[in-house]
C-alpha cells in the first residue's frame, strides 16, 4: 500500500510532510513477465473494461512507468528497469489502431486499472497475499489516480509510487509504517515514530501545536491527537516502502538503516530483515549484475493491445478411454452447461473432436440466441470411438484450424481441451501451441492423462484442471464454469451459485436451500444431471412459493440433463429444491445453478479460488487461497470451504480463514487460506 503525505506550514519549518498511512490487500502475477539482461519484458498493464475511454489514461500510464524505470533502475543499484511493456485497453474503446491480442487477458495482469475500492477509496494498493519474498497477484489503480494530478500529489510522484507497489508485487516485501501503531516506546524507554529508516526527521505536534515528545505520552499510553510531522528536506536517503514521495528517498532501508524495532509489517511478516535483504534474495538480483557504466537505460517501450472478437473452439476426445468412468457423459454435461450458460453472448464457437486423428464436429458459429447455442449442443460428440490411440497434437491442429477460419489466424483465440488418453508425442505441437498466439485450457480426465498435458496450458497461459474418476465429483462441471472469458466484466460473466452432488439411494431425496442474491438473477440457469435412467422427480420451489417440477424442465435423455431457465430476473431470496431418485439402485445426483449479474449498479459476490503449485512435496505444503471480493471489495467474515479431491480416497474439506495467522498472511483482506 502506498504512503500518501499531507503537506502544511508548522511553526519554524517552512514545509512538513503529515504521516497518513493506508492498509495493503492483494495481488499474483502474469505468467508474460520475463528478467532478461536487466530488463523486465512482457509487463501488462490492464485497463477494466468499466472504465470510460479516455487517451490521457494511456498517457500517464506511460509516463508513470518510464519514469518507473529510472527510479527503479537507481534504486537497486542499475541491476533492473522495465525495457518493454503492453497496455491492454477495453475492446468497449474506440479502435485506434491498436494491435491484436495473443494470450493477454485481464485476468492475468501484473497492473489492473479499475474501480475504487470502498476500503481503499484511491490508494494504489497491491493485492499480496503470500509470505515473505514471495510474488502477489496485481497492482491496483483507479482511473482518479491517474487522471487527477491534484490527488496524486499527496503520494508524491506517479513513477515513485509505481516502484512502492512494485516491490511489494515482484519481491514481496512489505510496509514499513503502520496505521495502527504510529508511535511506539523502543527498547531505551523513548517514543519513536514507526518509520524507516530512524533518521527521517520531523516534529511531535500536540493539539495547540509543537510539543516536546515526551509529552505525547501519559502512563505509557499515548495521548490522543498527538501526531508526527514529517519534515520536506531530509538526508536520509531510504526508505522507498515507507515513504517514497519525500524527495531524498531513493533506496530500499538495508542492513545498516533497517529498523528493526518498528512494530511494521515488513518486519512482522520478514522476520525483522530488511527490505534490501528480501529484494536481493529474489532471483531477480541473485540473476542481474549492476549495468556497467553510469548511464540511464533507454525509456521502456509500449505496445497497446485490444481484444477484438471472442473465438472458444472445444477440443474433445472421443478416444477409447471415453468409455471407462462415465468419463463422455460427465463431458457432455460439463459441455453443455457451458455452451447453454458459461460461453458469454457474441462469442464465436466451434467443436472438434479426435482420436488418432482430428474431426472438426462444428464450424465457427456466433452466439447470438438460445437457439445457437441449442445447435452447439446438437454438435456434441454422442459416442466414443473404437480406436484406442489418443493423438492429441492432431486435436489441437484441428482446432486452429477451427479459429483461424475468423481472422486467419489464431491470436487471441482460446482452445479447451479434454482429454483421457495417453500420448507419448504430446512434444510435437509443444512449440507449435506456444507460437500460436492461443490459449490452451487443458482438462485432464483420470489417472492415465496425459501428463504433459498441462504442459500445453502453462506454455500458452491457460488454466489445467485434473479431474477424478468420480460421478459424485462435480469438478468437471465447475471446471468449465471457472474457464471465463477473462475480460474483466464481471456483469457478463457467468457466476456459479450452487453446485451439489450426492449419491442417492432408491426412493431417497437430494434436497436443500440455495439462494440468490439481490447482486444477480439475470440469465438463472438451474441444471440437474443424474446417472442412468430417466430423470429424478424434480421440485424447485423459488422465494415467493411458486413451484417448478419435472415438466418444467427441459429435458436431454441422451446427456441426462434437465435445464429450467428462469425467465427475466430470479427472485431474490431462497429457492429449495428437492431431487427424488426414482431409479431402482443408487446414483449420484447433481445440481449447478448460474447466473449473472441482476443490474450494473451493484457488483457481484465472486469466489476464486487457486493454489501456488499443483503437486506437494516435503516440506512444502500446497497453500489454498480464496479471493473473496464483491467487485473490489473485499467480503469479511465469510465461511469459506474448499474441497480437494485426490485422485483416490475420500474429499477432504478444508475451512480456509482470513485471521492472518498460519498460511493468511494479513488478516481481513478478503483472501481466505489454509
Amino acid at each position: 500500500m502506498t504512503h500518501r503525505d499531507s503537506t502544511g506550514p508548522v511553526i519554524g519549518l517552512k514545509l512538513v510532510t503529515l504521516l497518513f498511512t493506508l492498509s495493503p490487500e492483494l495481488l499474483f502475477l502474469g505468467a508474460g513477465l520475463k528478467l532478461k539482461e536487466n530488463g523486465y519484458d512482457g509487463l501488462l498493464v490492464a485497463i477494466n473494461p468499466r472504465v470510460p475511454e479516455d487517451l490521457k489514461l494511456i498517457t500517464n500510464i506511460k509516463e508513470m512507468i518510464t519514469e518507473a524505470s529510472f527510479y527503479l533502475f537507481n534504486a537497486t543499484k542499475r541491476r533492473v528497469f522495465f525495457r518493454n511493456v503492453q497496455i491492454l485497453v477495453p475492446a468497449t474503446w474506440t479502435a485506434h489502431n491498436y494491435s491484436r491480442v495473443r494470450q493477454e487477458s485481464y485476468d492475468k495482469a501484473n497492473v489492473i486499472v479499475a474501480e475504487q475500492s470502498e476500503e481503499h477509496g484511491d490508494d494504489p494498493y497491491t493485492l499480496q497475499h503470500r509470505g515473505c519474498g514471495q510474488e502477489g497477484k496485481y497492482i491496483h489503480f483507479t482511473p482518479s489516480f491517474l487522471l487527477n494530478d491534484e490527488l496524486a500529489a499527496g503520494y508524491g510522484a506517479r513513477g515513485r509510487v509505481f516502484v512502492h507497489e512494485w516491490a511489494h508485487l515482484r519481491w514481496g516485501v512489505f510496509d514499513e509504517y503502520n496505521n495502527d501503531k504510529p508511535l511506539y516506546v523502543n527498547g531505551r524507554n523513548e517514543i519513536q515514530v514507526t518509520r524507516c529508516s530512524s533518521d527521517i526527521t520531523g516534529v511531535f505536534v500536540c493539539e495547540k501545536g509543537l510539543c516536546p515528545h515526551e509529552d505525547c505520552i501519559i502512563s505509557k499510553f499515548f495521548r490522543e491527537g498527538c501526531t508526527f510531522l514529517y519534515n520536506s528536506t531530509q538526508n536520509a536517503t531510504g526508505s522507498i516502502m515507507f515513504m517514497q514521495s519525500l524527495p531524498s528517498v531513493v533506496e530500499f532501508c538495508n542492513e545498516s538503516t533497517h529498523n528493526q524495532e518498528a512494530p511494521n509489517l515488513q518486519n512482522q511478516v520478514c522476520s525483522l530483515r530488511s527490505t534490501w535483504d528480501v529484494i536481493t534474495a529474489s532471483s531477480d538480483l541473485n540473476h542481474s549484475l549492476p549495468v556497467h557504466g553510469v548511464g540511464l537505460p533507454a525509456p521502456p517501450t509500449f505496445s497497446l493491445l485490444q481484444a477484438r472478437d471472442r473465438v472458444v473452439c472445444l477440443v474433445l476426445d472421443v478416444s477409447r478411454k471415453m468409455a471407462e468412468g462415465d468419463r463422455l457423459l460427465r463431458l457432455q454435461q460439463a459441455a453443455e452447461l457451458y455452451l447453454m450458460q458459461v460461453v458469454e453472448a457474441h462469442t464465436f464457437v466451434g467443436i472438434v473432436t479426435f482420436d488418432s486423428k482430428g474431426e472438426i464436429r462444428a464450424s465457427l458459429q456466433q452466439i447470438n440466441s438460445d437457439d445457437d447455442r441449442k445447435l452447439l449442443v446438437s454438435y456434441l460428440p454422442t459416442a466414443v470411438s473404437t480406436d484406442a490411440e489418443t493423438n492429441i497434437c492432431a486435436g489441437v491442429k484441428k482446432g486452429f484450424e477451427v479459429v483461424e477460419e475468423r481472422n486467419g489466424r489464431a491470436e487471441g483465440s482460446v482452445l479447451i481441451l479434454v482429454t483421457s488418453g495417453v500420448d507419448e508425442h504430446i512434444a510435437n505441437c509443444l512449440l507449435t501451441s506456444m507460437n500460436s498466439g492461443s490459449t490452451i485450457h487443458s482438462v485432464a480426465l483420470g489417472s492415465s492423462a496425459a501428463r504433459k498435458v498441462g504442459e500445453l496450458s502453462r506454455l500458452t497461459g491457460g488454466l489445467k484442471f485434473f479431474i477424478p474418476d468420480k460421478f459424485t465429483s462435480n469438478g468437471m462441471t465447475e471446471a468449465f464454469v471457472r474457464i471465463s472469458s477473462g475480460t474483466g466484466d464481471i456483469f457478463q460473466q457467468s457466476l456459479q451459485l450452487e453446485s451439489e452432488c450426492k449419491t442417492v439411494q432408491p426412493q431417497h431425496q437430494l434436497a436443500d436451500t440455495m439462494t440468490v442474491d439481490s447482486a444477480v438473477g439475470n440469465d438463472t440457469l438451474f441444471l440437474v444431471t443424474w446417472q442412468t435412467g430417466g430423470p429424478p422427480e424434480i421440485a424447485l420451489l423459488d422465494p415467493s412459493g411458486r413451484k417448478y417440477n419435472t415438466g418444467d424442465f427441459i429435458i436431454n435423455l441422451a446427456f441426462r440433463t434437465a435445464s429450467l431457465k428462469i425467465p427475466g430476473t430470479a427472485k431474490h431470496g431462497h429457492w429449495t429444491y428437492t431431487l427424488n431418485n426414482t431409479h431402482h439402485s443408487p446414483q449420484a445426483l447433481k445440481v449447478t445453478v448460474a447466473s449473472r449479474a441482476s443490474s450494473l449498479a451493484m457488483s457481484p459476490a465472486t469466489v476464486e479460488a487457486f493454489v501456488e503449485r499443483d503437486s506437494t512435496y516435503f516440506p512444502q505444503p500446497v497453500i489454498i487461497y480464496a479471493n473473496v471480493r464483491k467487485g473490489m471489495h473485499p467480503i469479511l467474515n465469510a465461511t469459506v470451504v474448499a474441497t480437494v479431491e485426490p485422485e483416490a480416497g475420500d474429499p477432504v474439506v478444508l475451512q480456509l480463514l482470513d485471521e492472518g495467522a498460519g498460511a493468511d498472511v494479513i488478516r481481513n483482506d478478503g483472501i481466505y487460506s489454509r
